[in-house]
């Protein structure tokens, strides 16, 4: 069955960083697009960014465009988000997903960004 990991999160300061990590598996994973979504909380969710299985297309929420860099290693089965620039709005729960909606996501991992 399809599962995701996602890992990285923890406690930053307003402009700093955190790279989060999403392990897959029980799928193809090298020919999905796959997505970051958020929830903050009080909030539903969020769409964050999408990446293309080849990499090459890429896709951002403007509240992150900028930022935010999604990558992936299709060898590792694994996702990433590279978050720069961080404030306190990017607070949420962080999960990876395969679509947009964030229908079928992990079980995500808490960003806190606080001074």
């Amino acid at each position: 069955q399809v599962q995701l990991v996602e890992s990285g999160g923890g406690l930053v300061q307003p402009g700093g960083s955190l790279r989060l990590s999403c392990a897959a598996s029980g799928f193809t994973f090298s020919v999905y697009t796959m997505n970051w979504v958020r929830q903050a909380p009080g909030k539903g969710l969020e769409w964050v960014a999408e990446l293309s299985p080849g990499s090459t297309i890429t896709a951002y929420a403007n509240s992150v465009k900028g930022r935010f860099t999604i990558s992936r290693d299709n060898a590792k089965n694994t996702l990433y988000l590279q978050m720069n620039s961080l404030n306190a709005e990017d607070t949420a729960v962080y999960y990876c997903a395969k679509d947009r909606r964030g229908s079928a996501r992990g079980q995500g991992t808490q960003v806190t960004v606080s001074s």
